[in-house]
């Protein structure tokens, strides 16, 4: 690899750094291993970094090796089975209230103005900082606050709104069961 391409990887991986960690993080639990896996796909994409024509598309690039080396090490981990005298408890989580607190999440989105709602998308689930969300959305750092602010206020006061319709339609079944 050339000087030049070795100085625009450096720079690339100074730049992007804290944003792949977090996809990193997306992809394994555990911190050290999240970071052995962003070393691990930086190295890979080190060798084929000068095979990467538009290098606007890097992160997508390291995502996919990142998923793939995820996957690569999921295939390899060692199963052991421990003989022991008595079976574990078997409990299985049940995920129905998560699922329905995601259902309602995805529903409350819907009440935001689409650019609130990139910018709470941006901030919260991309985990982007205020700069990252204010250059991707082509706003300024305050305009990414203050629509956050009243976002966040306006998903508030929804949940609320939905939680009395709900104490409502609770008391009127209460009532009539009474009757």
């Amino acid at each position: 690899m050339a000087q030049g391409e070795v100085l625009e990887f450096e720079e690339y991986v100074r730049t992007r750094q804290d944003a792949l960690l977090r996809s990193a993080r997306r992809l394994v639990p555990d911190p050290v291993d999240a970071q052995d896996l962003l070393q691990t796909a930086l190295v890979r994409t080190y060798h084929r970094w000068d095979g990467i024509a538009d290098k606007r598309l890097a992160d997508a690039y390291l995502r996919r090796v990142m998923i793939n080396t995820r996957t690569e090490w999921w295939r390899a981990r060692k199963l052991e089975e421990v003989p022991t005298e008595q079976l574990p408890d078997a409990s299985v989580d049940d995920a129905t209230e998560q699922h329905a607190d995601r259902a309602l999440l995805m529903d409350i989105m819907k009440v935001l103005a689409p650019k609130q709602r990139s910018v709470v998308v941006l901030r919260h689930w991309e985990q982007m900082s205020t700069e990252e969300t204010a250059a991707a959305l082509g706003m300024s750092a305050g305009t990414v606050k203050s629509t956050l602010h009243r976002a966040l206020a306006r998903l508030r006061e929804e949940l609320e709104n939905r939680d009395l319709d709900a104490r409502a339609l609770e008391r009127e079944e209460r009532e009539r069961c009474a009757a």
